[in-house]
């Protein structure tokens, strides 16, 4: 019996080696062209986009920054594949020719603390790449994720990922898998700036919107005392820089949630102010402030 599974995974891999085949030029400009098609076609996540950038600045939407910005965006997704794929076969030797990293003191001193570190990111630039520039800088990479439904693409996903040393922790009773690691004095990483459930999150402001935000990061470091460090990839001319920013002050006052709603709203305002400055490298297309906040619906008397 043929599993088709296996079959897509395997076309997958073979997808992202022969790609990576493309000079990176070229894969770029092919890249941008899909980008560009996809602008064009994909009419819903335009408008998603659209209308996320036109609130965030207040501009209106029809306005030329938020094409610009949109339209980048778009350029940014076409390239992602063939980025992957070039950086698959990339010879490390030539790593720091299209790497960087910005701001490792503030990581070394994170971690002079003996907790551990909480990395807090972002889909900025191609946050895929991540791992390499971990490897350069020798940051013991365990990125938390959700693994995807079908299995053998998530195996073929992973092996992508884990090429430079990185661990993947599934969202799935995560806690203790990020506890041991955090006692072993390593690091782990999470992606803050997604939608999730109610009874997941808190809301906490959000490009002057409340958005409902991933309460785990602030839980883990209330509970831990792990420190908590801004990273965020970066496209720049030439290739890739990772920023990493100084720790966030941790609040801790007794009160569990009004500590995780604090420290919460201080990660959002990380993950803001760099969006702010790179707006064409955030990921628009996603519909940051769909849960809703709501009240009960008062009982009549």
């Amino acid at each position: 019996m043929i599993d088709f599974n296996k079959m897509a995974a395997a076309l997958l891999l073979r997808l992202i080696n022969v790609l990576g085949v493309i000079p990176r030029p070229m894969g770029l400009r092919i890249g941008q062209a899909i980008g560009r098609l996809l602008f064009t076609f994909d009419k819903k996540h335009r408008r998603i986009a659209t209308e996320n950038v036109s609130r965030a600045f207040d501009w209106p939407p029809q306005s030329p920054d938020v094409y610009r910005i949109v339209r980048q965006v778009f350029k940014n997704l076409g390239m992602m594949l063939f980025e992957i794929s070039w950086a698959a076969r990339l010879d490390p030797a030539q790593h720091a020719r299209y790497f960087r990293i910005r701001g490792a003191e503030n990581y070394y001193q994170a971690m002079e603390k003996g907790r551990g570190a909480l990395l807090l990111t972002a889909h900025m630039g191609n946050w895929e790449l991540f791992s390499i520039v971990a490897h350069m800088a020798g940051i013991p990479a365990n990125v938390v994720y959700r693994p995807l439904d079908n299995k053998a693409l998530d195996d073929a996903v992973k092996q992508i990922r884990c090429r430079y040393g990185a661990r993947l922790i599934p969202t799935r009773y995560a806690f203790y898998r990020i506890v041991k690691t955090l006692k072993k004095k390593a690091c782990v990483a999470m992606l803050m700036d997604q939608n999730v459930d109610y009874y997941n999150g808190v809301y906490v402001d959000f490009f002057g919107r409340r958005a409902c935000t991933n309460r785990g990061m602030a839980y883990m470091a209330v509970r831990t005392e792990a420190p908590v460090v801004p990273v965020f990839m970066l496209r720049e001319p030439g290739g890739y820089r990772a920023e990493v920013l100084p720790e966030i002050p941790l609040i801790k006052t007794g009160d569990l949630q009004k500590d995780i709603e604090e420290n919460t709203a201080r990660y959002n305002a990380a993950i803001e102010a760099i969006v702010r400055q790179y707006p064409d490298q955030w990921f628009w297309v996603h519909q940051r402030w769909k849960t809703k906040a709501y009240c009960v619906w008062p009982r009549e008397n």
